[in-house]
């Protein structure tokens, strides 16, 4: 069992190696921590850089005393170690330029992150914060937005001209849609 956790992190750690280029496009800073020492973060690495092409970018807390990963809630009481110890679970934490936590996600520690929604999420932090949109359930980068409700009618139609105001029952026009604003 040891052993597989240890294969599914290098596959997932790949992974964000392979992918560390489109975060860093979006001007998104990685850092990993990991229970295990800088020592084995040596031998470790070499397996990653082997197994995505010679790659890797960003750096590793050795957090052995797990004084982080108890902080911040990245246990999963449900996965034990060799020694009876929680494994760390998969978590994602995406700070904003404010210092402040936008998104957490909680993975089981035998499941790997999905980096193509990491980067959706990002995309949309990252629009939303500077113009008056949301993103819909589902939303891809270019796709179509949705007006703040704290947008007014003049206003909105001033920043958005191709809005839509979508027809519902109640006759309330909240749901109102625009292309996404470059």
């Amino acid at each position: 069992k040891q052993w597989f956790q240890r294969r599914v992190r290098e596959a997932v750690v790949s992974t964000q190696s392979t992918g560390a280029e489109e975060f860093s496009k979006r001007n998104v800073k990685m850092i990993a921590l990991s229970c295990d020492s800088v020592e084995s973060h040596v031998g470790w690495t070499e397996d990653i850089k082997k197994y995505s092409g010679g790659k890797f970018s960003y750096p590793i807390i050795d957090d052995t005393s797990r004084t982080l990963a108890v902080e911040l809630g990245m246990l999963d009481a449900d996965e034990k170690d060799a020694a009876g110890l929680p494994l760390t679970a998969r978590a994602v934490f995406i700070v904003g330029p404010d210092k402040k936590l936008k998104l957490s996600i909680l993975y089981p520690a035998t499941t790997g992150r999905n980096f193509d929604e990491l980067l959706r999420v990002i995309d949309s932090l990252q629009l939303t914060a500077y113009k008056k949109v949301a993103t819909p359930a589902n939303w891809q980068s270019g796709g179509e937005c949705m007006v703040l409700p704290s947008v007014t009618g003049d206003v909105a139609k001033e920043l958005f001209p191709d809005m839509r105001v979508e027809e519902l029952p109640s006759g309330k026009g909240y749901m109102r849609f625009t292309p996404q604003p470059q």
